[in-house]
Formats: C-alpha cells, sequence, structure tokens
C-alpha cells in the first residue's frame, strides 16, 4: 500500500483539518465530534442542509458546505456512517430557526443514526426532514443497504435542495423539492481497479487485469457482472442504458449528465465516456441541457466512473444554475 498519510488511524482527522485550512473564508471544522460546518454559522430563518457518511468519497460531504448547498457535513470514518453524537451538534449548527433538511444516502448505518440524531434533536426543538438518496439502479439490498444505494445523485439533490433552500423555501417545501430530484435521478457505475481503504491495506476486492465490475458501490461493493475488457463506448452502454429505462424516458424531455469519476480515472477517459453518454441519450431523443463532469462522489483512489441522468422541469434547472458557492462546486458568484 503506497499512501499520502501518517497514521491509517488518523487520516480522517488530518484531511478534514488540511480542508478547514485551505477554505476558511467557507468552512469551519470542529475536531470532537468531528463536523464541518458554514462559517459564519447558521443563516437566520434560512431552512438548514446537514448530509454526511462514511470519509473516502471526497469531495462528498464537506466539499458541499458553503452557499447553495450544504450547511453542515458530518465525515464519519474510511467508509464508515458518522454516528449521531456528530451528526447531532452538526444540525444544531445548521439550523436557523426554521428546521433543517437531512440529506441521507440509503446505507442502513447512515439512515439510522441520522435517524437517531433527527429524533434527538426534535426533542429539543428541533424540526427536522429526512431525504433519502437511493439512486443507484446496479442491486437491490446490497451489503451496505436495504433497498437501492445512494451514490452520485447524491449530488445533485445536495446542489438543488440546497438552492431551494437559499431562496427562502420552507422546511417542507426544501424537504419536497429535494424529494422531487431523488425520485427523478438514477446511476450506475463500474470499476477497473479496486480501491484499498487505509487501515486494511489491501484491496477491497480483486480484479483481473482484463475484467471490469459492472455496478460497482462506492464502497468497493460487488455489482450486476464482471465483464471482459472492452472499449468505453460498449462499457458506457452498459451503464447509460439501464439508467435511462429504469427512468422510463421518454423523446422530448430534458436531462442533466453527470459522469463521475471514482478517484482515479484521467479526466480524459470521463470525457469519453460523456460523449458515448450523451450520444446513447440524442439517440433517444432526450435533450442533454446541463453536464457535470469530473470528481464528485469518488471512492478512494478506484479507477472507474458512474453515470448520473436527472430528469429535470423548468424549477429544478433553474435551481441548479442557482449560485453556488464550495469548495468543490462553484457557479454565479
Amino acid at each position: 500500500m503506497k499512501k499520502l498519510i501518517n497514521d491509517p488511524r488518523a487520516v480522517v482527522d488530518e484531511s478534514v483539518e488540511g480542508f478547514g485550512m485551505a477554505h476558511p473564508g467557507l468552512v469551519s471544522v470542529h475536531p470532537d465530534p468531528l463536523y464541518v460546518s458554514r462559517a459564519g454559522g447558521a443563516v437566520p430563518g434560512k431552512v438548514g442542509l446537514v448530509s454526511g457518511g462514511g470519509s473516502g468519497h471526497e469531495p462528498l460531504h464537506a466539499g458541499y458546505v458553503g452557499l447553495g448547498m450544504l450547511d453542515a457535513a458530518v465525515p464519519g470514518a474510511v467508509f464508515t456512517s458518522p454516528t449521531p453524537d456528530a451528526i447531532i451538534p452538526a444540525t444544531q449548527a445548521a439550523d436557523g430557526g426554521v428546521g433543517v433538511v437531512h440529506i441521507v444516502k440509503n446505507y442502513t448505518g447512515d439512515v439510522l443514526n441520522f435517524e437517531t440524531a433527527a429524533e434527538m434533536c426534535a426533542a429539543e426543538g428541533i424540526e427536522v426532514r429526512t431525504v433519502l438518496v437511493n439512486d443507484d439502479v446496479a442491486v437491490e439490498d446490497s451489503l451496505y443497504t436495504a433497498g437501492r444505494r445512494g451514490v452520485a445523485g447524491t449530488v445533485l439533490v445536495e446542489k438543488i435542495a440546497g438552492a431551494a433552500a437559499e431562496r427562502g423555501d420552507s422546511l417542507d417545501a426544501v424537504a419536497a423539492i429535494g424529494e422531487r430530484v431523488a425520485q427523478n435521478v438514477r446511476s450506475m457505475g463500474l470499476a477497473l481497479t479496486a480501491c484499498t481503504v487505509p487501515h486494511a491495506g489491501k484491496p477491497s476486492f480483486e480484479l483481473a487485469d482484463d475484467e471490469i465490475e459492472i455496478g460497482i458501490g462506492i464502497h468497493g461493493e460487488p455489482g450486476r457482472q464482471r465483464v471482459g475488457l472492452e472499449p468505453a463506448d460498449a462499457l458506457t452502454e452498459h451503464l447509460l442504458g439501464p439508467v435511462a429505462d429504469d427512468l422510463g424516458l421518454a423523446g422530448g424531455e430534458q436531462v442533466l449528465l453527470l459522469v463521475n469519476g471514482m478517484g482515479g480515472t484521467p479526466l480524459s477517459e470521463l470525457y469519453v465516456v460523456y460523449r458515448r453518454a450523451a450520444q446513447l441519450l440524442a439517440d433517444r431523443g432526450v435533450a442533454v441541457v446541463r453536464s457535470l463532469v469530473g470528481n464528485y462522489v469518488t471512492s478512494l483512489e478506484m479507477q472507474g466512473a458512474s453515470v448520473t441522468v436527472l430528469r429535470l422541469d423548468d424549477e429544478m434547472t433553474g435551481l441548479w444554475d442557482a449560485p453556488v458557492h464550495t469548495a468543490a462546486l462553484r457557479w454565479g458568484v
């Protein structure tokens, strides 16, 4: 194992500390319990947004704390859900007096711990709504979940719900737009190589040099199938087809297309995937009107990619275009 780390047990703490030092105008880091909040604290009268999950998926989630997205993020240990004792103060830090929305990826630990934290916050007078993200079409009931996993579509939920909160929508309205995004987004990924969790010291699974894992999870969970090495266009078809079919996309619809890197794939290759995915959508009569390409929800240093499609309406498109200023996403400001 070769990694730029010191003690494997200190990776998350040291990484988050460095993140805070690099972005002091955007975030504040709270070390014990560990969470990241928006610089300057909660915005009075604005619905707060909180998300979190195991580390190793950077820039998710701390990279999306700031104007137009999250008010706080809770990083757990690598690939391990954060505990309620960190989620509770993060929720308190995000509360501007009108309630907080938790955006939760559908992993059993995340769901249970955020649910516990929401109940305890409610007992203290903070209204909490929860939006569950379960966009992965690859498998149901994986090693970490009951039902579909939450993957790269999480970024789109955070951005659009965050914009709704920033414009002053009510707690129920912000939760409703988050739910609408979650219901209209689907993703699927593949892996060329495994990743290595620092404290494990070895790859999370074995892939032969000529094998690709289709439908991989962001924790290295197995997917739908293993196939032999194929050209990028063929591999992209393995991803885009199930995503579009599951959404039931029809000709004339408009979508946002996200091609997400898993951490170790060059941007040049991601654009090769984007090219074919956009062509396949055009063949279906679907217009790609918004796009995003890059490393947004990763799996440490895994080589691979995922394709995410969001069915857009006019409101969601406007909220996507709204100003955002975070470490990982910035436009309109």
